[in-house]
C-alpha cells in the first residue's frame, strides 16, 4: 500500500511524503532505536512516538518507508528536514501506539482489528 493511502485511509497527517510515495509492507511498533535498527523490516511503518531528528536517521538506516508518530506529539522542524532529506514519509497521528499498530495492521492485511 502507498504512504499517502495508509495516510488517507486513517485521516493521518502528512507531514512530508517521502520519496516517491513508498510502498509500506509492514509496520513495526517500538520506541526503543536501537530495537529498531535490529528488527524493523525493510518497507515498514515506524509506529513510534519518538518525535526527533535521530528516529529518521535510524529509520533511513533500516529501510523504513514512513515514520508515524503518535498522539499528536508535535513533530520539530529538523525531524521535519531529516524526513525531507532522506525521503522518509512522515506521518501524525492522534491515536495511541496500540490503536495506531491496530489499523496500520488492518489496512495492510485487511483484517477487522
Amino acid at each position: 500500500m502507498k504512504v499517502t493511502d495508509l495516510a488517507n485511509a486513517l485521516n493521518m497527517k502528512i507531514v512530508h511524503p517521502g520519496k516517491d510515495d513508498a510502498e509500506v509492507t509492514c509496520g513495526y511498533t517500538s520506541d526503543l532505536l536501537s530495537d529498531v535498527m535490529a528488527n524493523a523490516d525493510d518497507g515498514c511503518a515506524l509506529i513510534t512516538i519518538q518525535a526527533h531528528v535521530n528516529t529518521v536517521a535510524v529509520s533511513a538506516l533500516a529501510g523504513v518507508s514512513a515514520v508515524i508518530i503518535c498522539g499528536n506529539h508535535p513533530i520539530p522542524s529538523d525531524m521535519e528536514e531529516a524526513a525531507r532529506r532522506e525521503g522518509i514519509a512522515l506521518l501524525q497521528t492522534e491515536h495511541n501506539q496500540f490503536n495506531a499498530s491496530r489499523l496500520v495492521y488492518g489496512q495492510l492485511f485487511g483484517a477487522n482489528a
